[in-house]
This record gives C-alpha cells, sequence and structure tokens, in this order.
C-alpha cells in the first residue's frame, strides 16, 4: 500500500473534484486494488472514532451523567459496522451500474466502484468529527454533503450519463445509498441490540398506537422529520416516474431541505450583506482584514464572513460569522437535544451550554492566554471570536458588541417554502 498516493488522491478529489475526476476515469484498476488501497483504510475512520466515542469518552444522557457502551458489544458494533460499511460500498456500487442506462450512462461495474469508492471519501473523512465539540455534527453533515456532490460531478465522467440528467441519477442514487445505511444499521442493531425498537428504529410504530413522544419533545421533532423524509421520498420517487427532468431537479432539493429539518429553501446572506457586521472597530481593536464568501452545491448554501482585529500590542482577534443556512435544521435539534459539555485541566476549561435561545461554546488555555467563544443566533447564524486576550470574558465581550439583534432579525431571510 502507497500511503502517501492514497493521501494524494484524497486531497484532489476534495480540493480539485472535476480534474481528478477525469484522470480517475483513465485509469486502470481491480475491484481488489480499489479495496486493499483506499476502502478498506479510509472506511474504518467511522467506525474507529465511533468506538472510541462511545466507549472511552461515552456520551453525556441528560440528568443521567455520562454513558459508556461496554468494550465487548462497542468492539462488536465497530466490527459489524466495518464489515457491512465495506459491503455497503460494493452493493452501493452495483445499485449506480444498473441505473446506469436509465439515466443514459452505460453500464460498467468497476466505473460504478471507481465513482462510489471516492465520492464516499468525503464522508469518510469527515468521520473523525464524532470527537469534535460544537461544529462537529456540522462537519459531519458537510462531509455527507460533499460526498453527494462529489457522486453529482463524478457520474457524468465516469457513467457517461448526460449531464442534464446526473442530478435525477444523483438524487435515485442518494435515495437508495439512505435506505442502505438504515439497513445496515437495522442489521448492527439486530445483533447487537444497541437501538431502541420502535422508537430511533421505527418512528412510526412509536407514534400509532402504543404511544409516542410529546410533539415538542426532541423524540416528537425526530418523529415528524421521519414522516417529511417519507414524504419527499415519495415525491421524488414520482418526479422520476414522471421523466420531467425540472420535477426531478425540485424533488431532489426538497429532499435535501427535508434531511437537514428545513420545511424549504434557504438562500444565505449575499457576502457584502453578511460583510456589514463586522464592524470597523471591535472592543477597542481596530480591523486589519475582512473577507466574505458564498458556496454551495444543489440548493445547500453557506456564506462565511471573516475579519481580524489588532489591539496595540499587535495581537489577533479573529472573528467568523456563518450563515449557514439550510443547516439551521441541524442547529435546532441541537438545541432541542440539549447537547451540552463542561470539561476542565489545570491549563483551562471547555464547555458547550444552552444560554436561553442560544448555543454557546467556550474554550480557554491559561497558559497562552488564548481562547474561543461561539454562539448561535436564531439557530441560523454562528458568531465565533477566537485568538489572544485578557480572559474568556474579553472574547465573550466581542462576540456581543457585534449586531447579534440585527443578525437574529434576518432570521427569515431568503426562506422560500
Amino acid at each position: 500500500m502507497n500511503f502517501s498516493k492514497l493521501m494524494e488522491r484524497v486531497k484532489l478529489i476534495l480540493t480539485s473534484p472535476n480534474t481528478e475526476w477525469n484522470k480517475i476515469d483513465t485509469e486502470q484498476t481491480s475491484a481488489k486494488e480499489l479495496y486493499i488501497g483506499y476502502i478498506l483504510i479510509l472506511a474504518a475512520i467511522t467506525p474507529i472514532a465511533g468506538f472510541f466515542k462511545m466507549s472511552i469518552f461515552g456520551i453525556k444522557v441528560p440528568f443521567m451523567g455520562r454513558y459508556r457502551l461496554g468494550i465487548g458489544a462497542s468492539l462488536t458494533n465497530m466490527v459489524l459496522s466495518y464489515v457491512f460499511t465495506l459491503a455497503g460500498v460494493y452493493i452501493m456500487a452495483l445499485i449506480v451500474d444498473f441505473l446506469a442506462p436509465s439515466f443514459g450512462g452505460s453500464k460498467n461495474q468497476i466505473q460504478a466502484l471507481k465513482t462510489v469508492t471516492y465520492a464516499y471519501t468525503a464522508a469518510w473523512i469527515a468521520g473523525i468529527a464524532q470527537f469534535i465539540p460544537w461544529l462537529g455534527i456540522l462537519i459531519l453533515l458537510a462531509g455527507v454533503l460533499y460526498s453527494i456532490y462529489l457522486l453529482y460531478l463524478g457520474l457524468p465522467v465516469m457513467m457517461k450519463c448526460p449531464k442534464n440528467k446526473a442530478g435525477g441519477y444523483t438524487a435515485v442514487s442518494m435515495i437508495i445509498a439512505v435506505i442502505v445505511s438504515v439497513a445496515i444499521s437495522a442489521v448492527v442493531g439486530g445483533i447487537t441490540g444497541v437501538h431502541m425498537r420502535g422508537t430511533m428504529t421505527s418512528p412510526r410504530t412509536s407514534m400509532e398506537g402504543s404511544g409516542g413522544f410529546d410533539k415538542n419533545s426532541l423524540g416528537g421533532k425526530l418523529t415528524d422529520w421521519s414522516k417529511k423524509m417519507e414524504s419527499a421520498g415519495k415525491e421524488m420517487e414520482a418526479a422520476q416516474k414522471s421523466g420531467d427532468v425540472e420535477a426531478q431537479r425540485k424533488a431532489a432539493s426538497k429532499m435535501m431541505a427535508t434531511a437537514l429539518g428545513s420545511n424549504g429553501t434557504i438562500k444565505t446572506l449575499a457576502p457584502d450583506r453578511i460583510k456589514t457586521f463586522l464592524p470597523e472597530k471591535l472592543n477597542g481593536r481596530t480591523r486589519s482584514n475582512v473577507s466574505a464568501e458564498r458556496s454551495g452545491a444543489m440548493g445547500f448554501q453557506m456564506t462565511t464572513a471573516q475579519a481580524s482585529y489588532k489591539d496595540d500590542g499587535g495581537n489577533n482577534l479573529e472573528v467568523e460569522i456563518t450563515d449557514m443556512g439550510l443547516a439551521k435544521g441541524v442547529m435546532a435539534l441541537a438545541s432541542w437535544a440539549g447537547v451540552e459539555k463542561e470539561s476542565s485541566t489545570a491549563d483551562g476549561f471547555e464547555k458547550t451550554f444552552k444560554n436561553g435561545s442560544r448555543m454557546v461554546h467556550e474554550q480557554w488555555n491559561n497558559n497562552s492566554k488564548t481562547g474561543e467563544y461561539a454562539t448561535t443566533v436564531a439557530d441560523r447564524f454562528s458568531v465565533k471570536v477566537s485568538g489572544k486576550a485578557a480572559d474568556i470574558d474579553t472574547l465573550k465581550n466581542a462576540a456581543e458588541s457585534i449586531d447579534l439583534a440585527g443578525l437574529e432579525s434576518l432570521k427569515n431571510e431568503g426562506i422560500s417554502k
């Protein structure tokens, strides 16, 4: 195995996908080489990270303390998840190959396996984010979304389908990928007993005839989400049967929005608009530079503005404001779930907590006098201040001196049902 070659491929497929897909298209390889040289390594990231999170670090259960899964059960879950992931890649490749003629493409099993393998790269790499507090869930989400985008870019090149049919091809493949993932989770859960029957694996059953969650509880929100996903899936199937490309595009966009907890689409703030929330002066510090950009794919947008502020001693504070667009549904889910964490050492502390309607993250190092203060606004915007300061309150005051009320007033900006 050539590890440096693997890392080079990872870097290029993530940073220069269009160029890399054309290169991959001409490569001569086999299923064995793909598995040994790429899949076996990257597919292990998420199961291993999950093992350490569940058994070593544990998860905090509100009002009940930290829960750790037993080493034996967690090892079994890790191994089975890994094995079924390896099988899932091959099954997904067979599905992509099978669907090719339906979207004007050419059947070729090894090309399909190459497509799925390299498209999954982003999601596999993002698996390590299970350890990252605060924005870890967004990183995982971004990895999945970028893998979908990679698949969208790769299908016309690898499977020779017309570009105008790549959206529908991607959408159908995505739905099947979800079904495969759910099936794998059900098999693993059925063997290890990790999941809760009637709640997480079958939300509808828990709501019909045998009681259910309160409407405004986390369980109730998840149950409502699952019903909306089912409805969006049926619309996607109907659009595919109709053969209407525009209907397929709209159905795919709706499914994407529904998966992210939204009942519409969101056009995030324009870069010039979000930059106005970065003042020229911040708590006596002068702004040295400022930038903003909006990026997106398949209906999912995100706009970020960044600025640096220097004091008289040359110390920098970095400020970042992000309009997360459709990911606001994910942030709302974090609020419903009451995601909280607190830890401290002789060197400093780190904590995540809910302050009113906002999620807050604080991190501080006593030795370097550096830290980070971040907060959400209206479940849509994230404001983060980091750098060297006298204490965490300095970072907090800097964040609160930004026009947060003005940001909150824009929570419905660009939303269409």
